[in-house]
């Protein structure tokens, strides 16, 4: 089933809250080798203006996914996740992601091209606040290899 190409522009309801924790941003920091106290020491990012701590800029992957997995999944979009490889993500930071944040994600399909046997999927994913004030915007694209050729 090839993927399809009449996505594009289609965007999906926003997702369930995620619950930024303290401990996540922890752990993540730490998994990316992000060495600022203020990802880890409550009291330096208070001393810095923020009410808790702050996550690295990377950190909006987590949730971004879990926006964009809706496509992937969409049985209409024709999407083999088993052909499925990234390829590309950058991220647009409106404000720091906090310890405390709730954010949901509101996925747009931007593109679908194809090309060399394969096709490229672009999605944008905001990360919204409780007052839907955009927080973060998630550009990724990924690839869908096509099938081999005999």
């Amino acid at each position: 089933m090839a993927v399809n190409e009449s996505f594009v522009g289609r965007t999906y309801p926003p997702t369930e809250p995620f619950h930024v924790g303290r401990e996540a941003v922890r752990d993540f920091a730490a998994a990316v080798g992000a060495g600022s106290p203020l990802h880890r020491d409550l009291a330096a990012a208070q001393d810095a203006g923020y009410r808790d701590l702050v996550a690295p800029p990377t950190f909006a992957i987590i949730p971004a996914q879990r926006s964009d997995a809706q496509f992937v999944a969409d049985p209409d979009a024709g999407v083999d996740y088993s052909r499925v490889v990234h390829g590309e993500q950058r991220f647009v930071h409106h404000r720091p992601i906090v310890a405390g944040d709730e954010l949901r994600g509101v996925l747009t399909i931007d593109s679908v091209r194809s090309g060399g046997g394969h096709t490229m999927v672009t999605m944008r994913t905001d990360l919204l606040d409780p007052d839907d004030q955009p927080v973060a915007t998630s550009h990724s694209t990924i690839v869908i290899r096509g099938e081999e050729q005999a």
